[in-house]
């Protein structure tokens, strides 16, 4: 999974000119307090609409709920979400996982 997401980190840089830092950046620090309701939980909010069922991860955003698939999926809508909506931040929408990715600045927290 760390794999994917440096892969992804290299891909997705947006607004940083150098490497991700140590520190969290602001997006991750700002994304401490309860997550939104999840719009649709445990499936893909556009792979439902398409009436498909194959993704290898959910991610939800942290700024509106929408549950998108992951970059290891056909549509990736999770990253689709983030460049329709500028929304930085989403963590995983899996059990056990609390990880959070801030897209803009390509930092996991």
């Amino acid at each position: 999974m760390k794999r994917v997401l440096r892969r992804a980190a290299d891909r997705i840089r947006v607004e940083s000119t150098g490497p991700a830092t140590v520190a969290p950046c602001d997006e991750l620090a700002a994304a401490t307090g309860p997550d939104p309701e999840a719009r649709t939980p445990g499936v893909c909010e556009e792979c439902t609409e398409l009436d498909e069922q194959n993704w290898a991860h959910l991610r939800i955003c942290l700024t509106c709920g929408h549950v998108g698939c992951c970059d290891s999926s056909p549509h990736r809508h999770a990253t689709a979400h983030f460049e329709q909506t500028g929304h930085p931040v989403m963590r995983s929408h899996e059990p056990g996982e609390s990880w959070r990715w801030c897209y803009r600045h390509a930092e996991m927290g």
